[in-house]
Parts: C-alpha cells; sequence; structure tokens
C-alpha cells in the first residue's frame, strides 16, 4: 500500500452545507490537504474556519485518483470532499488501485446524515423545477382546479391499496398522493396577492397536531384512552372553529355511504340524540344499513367496495363461461 491516508469525506446535500459532525471538522483541520471539486457547497464554510481548500480541475476518474493518492503521500493525510452525486467513478478507481496495492490508506467519513423525511426535499425541488421556466409544458400549465380529477383518483387509489393489502402498491400510491400535495403547495407559492409555500402547509398541520394533543405535548389533562383523545380532539376543534352544530364541517361531496357513517359518527360523539325517521325510502334504508355497518364496528363504504369487487369477479368469471360454452 503507498504510504499515507486518504479520507473520503462525505455530506448529505439536503443537509445545509456547513452542518458537519464533530470527526468531520477534526478531520479537515487536522488534514495536511484538503481537496474537492470546483464549486463544492462546502468550500465556504471551510474557508470562513481558516481551513485551505484546493479545487481539482475537472478530469477523468483515474486521473483524480492518482492525484489524491499522490497527495496523501506527500501531505501524510489528504482529505477529499465527496460531491453531492456520490462520486461513484471516482471510488471505483481508487477500488482498482487498491486491489492493485498502490492506494494509501483508505477512510470513509460521513460529515452529515440524512434526516427522517430528508428525500421529501428532493420532491419540493423537483417539482420546483417543473414547474418552473424551461421544466414540464404540462406541470406549468396546471391550475389548482384542473388537478383536482387526480388528486380524487390518487385518493381512491390508496384506498385499493389498502383494502387490498398490497404494500408494494400502497407505497407508490402514497407518492402520488404526496406528489399532489406538493403540487399544489408549489402552485400557491406563485399567487401574486397571498402566496404560502408547502413549508407553511407543514408548520400549520405541526401546530395544529400539537394543539389538538395537549395530553401529548404537556399543554393539557392527561387522556387515558383513545375515546378520551377523540372527544378532547373535538372539543378543541370546536373551539377553535367557532361552530355551533356537530354537522359544520363535513364535506356533503363525500362518497354517501362516507357521508352518512360522518354525520352519524358526529352526531354521536357530540351526544346529540337524533330521533329516527318514519320515511322507509330507499334512501332511510340505506342509512339504517350504515347504522347497522357502524354497531358491528365496521366501514360501510369499505364493505360496500370489497361487495363490489367481489362482485366484479363474477362477472369476469360469469363472461369467461359464457366464452367457454
Amino acid at each position: 500500500m503507498t504510504p499515507g491516508r486518504l479520507v473520503l469525506l462525505s455530506s448529505s446535500p439536503r443537509v445545509a452545507p456547513g452542518l458537519l459532525s464533530g470527526p468531520a471538522w477534526t478531520a479537515l483541520r487536522e488534514a495536511g490537504t484538503v481537496r474537492c471539486a470546483d464549486g463544492h457547497p462546502v468550500t465556504p464554510y471551510l474557508l470562513a474556519e481558516g481551513i485551505d481548500v484546493r479545487a481539482e480541475d475537472d478530469t477523468d476518474a483515474r486521473t483524480l485518483a492518482l492525484r489524491l493518492v499522490d497527495a496523501a503521500r506527500r501531505h501524510g493525510t489528504a482529505v477529499w470532499l465527496v460531491g453531492p452525486s456520490g462520486d461513484e467513478g471516482l471510488g471505483r478507481a481508487l477500488g482498482a488501485l487498491a486491489e492493485s496495492g498502490s492506494a494509501p490508506e483508505l477512510e470513509m467519513l460521513p460529515g452529515s446524515y440524512d434526516l427522517p423525511g430528508a428525500r421529501v426535499l428532493d420532491l419540493v425541488a423537483t417539482m420546483d423545477r417543473l414547474r418552473s421556466p424551461g421544466g414540464c409544458p404540462w406541470d406549468a400549465e396546471q391550475t389548482h382546479r384542473s388537478l383536482t380529477t387526480y388528486l380524487l383518483e390518487e385518493t381512491y387509489e390508496v384506498l385499493e391499496a389498502i383494502e387490498t393489502g398490497d404494500r408494494d402498491h400502497l407505497r407508490e400510491e402514497l407518492g402520488d398522493l404526496l406528489l399532489q400535495v406538493v403540487f399544489h403547495a408549489r402552485m400557491a407559492t406563485e399567487d401574486a396577492e397571498d402566496p404560502w409555500s408547502v413549508d407553511d402547509v407543514a408548520g400549520d398541520i405541526v401546530d395544529k397536531l400539537v394543539r389538538r394533543h395537549p395530553h401529548v405535548f404537556g399543554t393539557g389533562a392527561e387522556a387515558r384512552s383513545p375515546a378520551e383523545v377523540e372527544a378532547s380532539w373535538h372539543t378543541l376543534k370546536a373551539a377553535e372553529k367557532g361552530r355551533e352544530s356537530a354537522v359544520e364541517g363535513v364535506p356533503l361531496a363525500l362518497p354517501a355511504l362516507s357521508l352518512a357513517a360522518k354525520l352519524m359518527h358526529r352526531a354521536e360523539s357530540h351526544g346529540v340524540s337524533v330521533p329516527p325517521t318514519d320515511d322507509d325510502g330507499v334512501g332511510s334504508r340505506l342509512m339504517a344499513a350504515v347504522a347497522e355497518a357502524r354497531a358491528a364496528g365496521l366501514d360501510a363504504e369499505a364493505e360496500l367496495r370489497a361487495a363490489a369487487r367481489r362482485f366484479a369477479g363474477r362477472v369476469r368469471a360469469a363472461e369467461g363461461a359464457a366464452r367457454s360454452s
């Protein structure tokens, strides 16, 4: 092995460039030389700390690998700042040199790590590029209203994945649904009078969750059961919204069975006793079926969708039998 030590210092492109770990800063300060590609985002922060950084010109991976090996031999320890793309070619070139015995001691040192949710930043950046000048013409012409059909479709596809138990499908469809949220938020930044962003959307829901969970965040009495949590949620929500009726805020555009179940749930959770109706029409009988499902702990909408899927299967079976005969 060639004398010397070469440290490959990586950092997450999704973390502020100056936020490096203690071991990373130590390695940088103690290194005989620090090298990077021209324009590396960490460079200004190192220079501000008095760490000299030499930018390497664009070159092929093998030539760069040989330069770094020579730097490690001459300076004792050389640090290479891995680029945002990961420098895969350089890694392969150094690996080949190591196999031939002509590489110094190699060390991989992570300087920062992705936090949970970091890839959401990638989605926000991707959506911004698609929507910006020079991006995608189709994405650029969409409006909140034009996307409503897709939002509805993606929601139902998520429900289908849940009901069929296909976890890979669920993962994919949740991504499609998340895209809709980020897409709408990106368009909202363009409003000339009242712009807001995905950060505002996330901030609002964080604030709401903290307000509605005082038993978790230490701002209210302890809740000992899910029923107490739900009752507290409704009480806090009613106070925030200033609503006078238990059914205010229920979206009437919900599918009929879901709407019926939601209205029943609201009335029940608010302690409203609703007298039975004398009407024996189809609508009333369907309402009664929803009440029966709720009493059994079932989701009437999901039950009917499952029955509809079974019916579709019987239709296909009957069609297949007809074709065979």
